[in-house]
C-alpha cells in the first residue's frame, strides 16, 4: 500500500497538527511557578502532561457531552487539588480558554497545503467547535469536514466519534476504504482506528522524548500502516512516490 493509494486523511487535531502540550505546559504555568516557588523546584515537563493526561481521560469517561473548553477548567481545578494549591474558578476557566493560544506545529500549515491538492481533508477532534476555529485559522486550509466532540457528545477513543464521521463521510459517497486517519494519539486515535478497520498513520511527534505524555498508555501498541516523525516528514514521502 501506498500514501497515494487513498484518497482522504482524516486528522487527529491536538498532538498532530496543534502542539498542544507547549500550550498545556505554558497555559498550567501559574500552578507550576506555584510549586517551584513553595517547594524549591517546579515539576517536570513530562509528569505535567501525565498529570493532565489521568485527570483529561478521566473528566472526558464521567463527563462525556462536556464541552471541552469546560472540561479543561475542571482538568486544571483537578490537577491543582492533586498538587494541593487553591485556585478560583476564574482562573481555571482562564485555562479552559487557553486552546485559543495553542500553536501549531510550524510544520503543519505548509503540509496541510500541499496535501489539500490530493486528498480531501477531514478533521476528528476532541475540542469544541469555538476552540477549534482559533486553531483552525492557525492551519491555514480549508477542510472538507470538521467532527468535534462537541457534536457527537463524547470524545475519542469512544467509537461512537468515528461511527458518526464515518457515517457523515459515507452520506458523501466516502468508505472506510478511502480513509488514511492520521494521528499522534495511540489511545485517542491509533486504537479506535484499528478497531473500525481504518487504514492509520502515526506521526509521532514524542519520537524524541519517552513516554506518551499528554494521552494515555494505550495498553497494546496499536497497528499502523505508515509512521512519520512530523507532518513535513509524511510530505516528503507522498512527493517520493509520485515521482518514483
Amino acid at each position: 500500500m501506498k500514501l497515494s493509494d487513498l484518497s482522504v486523511l482524516t486528522f487527529d487535531c491536538y498532538g498532530t497538527l496543534i502542539d498542544w502540550e507547549t500550550g498545556m505546559v505554558e497555559g498550567l504555568r501559574p500552578l507550576t511557578e506555584r510549586i517551584a516557588a513553595r517547594d524549591g523546584s517546579a515539576p517536570e515537563r513530562n509528569a505535567i502532561l501525565e498529570a493532565h493526561a489521568h485527570h483529561e481521560s478521566s473528566q472526558q469517561l464521567q463527563t462525556p457531552s462536556k464541552r471541552y473548553d469546560d472540561l479543561l477548567a475542571c482538568v486544571y481545578r483537578r490537577i491543582a487539588e492533586a498538587w494541593n494549591i487553591s485556585v478560583s474558578w476564574d482562573e481555571a476557566m482562564t485555562y479552559g480558554m487557553s486552546v485559543e493560544h495553542w500553536p501549531a506545529f510550524p510544520d503543519s500549515a505548509e503540509a496541510l497545503a500541499y496535501l489539500k491538492e490530493h486528498y480531501q481533508l477531514v478533521i476528528l477532534s476532541n475540542v469544541d467547535n469555538a476552540s477549534f476555529a482559533h486553531s483552525h485559522a492557525k492551519l491555514g486550509v480549508e477542510f472538507d469536514g470538521i467532527y468535534t466532540a462537541e457534536d457527537v457528545g463524547s470524545y475519542k477513543p469512544a467509537a461512537a466519534n468515528f461511527e458518526y464521521m464515518l457515517e457523515k463521510l459515507a452520506t458523501r459517497g466516502i468508505g472506510s476504504s478511502d480513509i488514511l486517519h492520521t494521528a499522534e494519539s495511540m489511545f485517542h486515535d491509533h486504537a479506535p482506528a484499528n478497531r473500525h478497520g481504518l487504514k492509520n498513520c502515526w506521526i509521532y511527534r514524542r519520537h524524541a522524548d519517552e513516554g506518551f505524555g499528554a494521552t494515555m498508555h494505550p495498553g497494546d501498541m496499536p497497528h499502523y500502516d505508515f509512521r512519520f516523525t512530523s507532518m513535513a516528514e509524511m510530505v516528503e514521502a507522498h512527493r517520493a512516490e509520485l515521482a518514483s
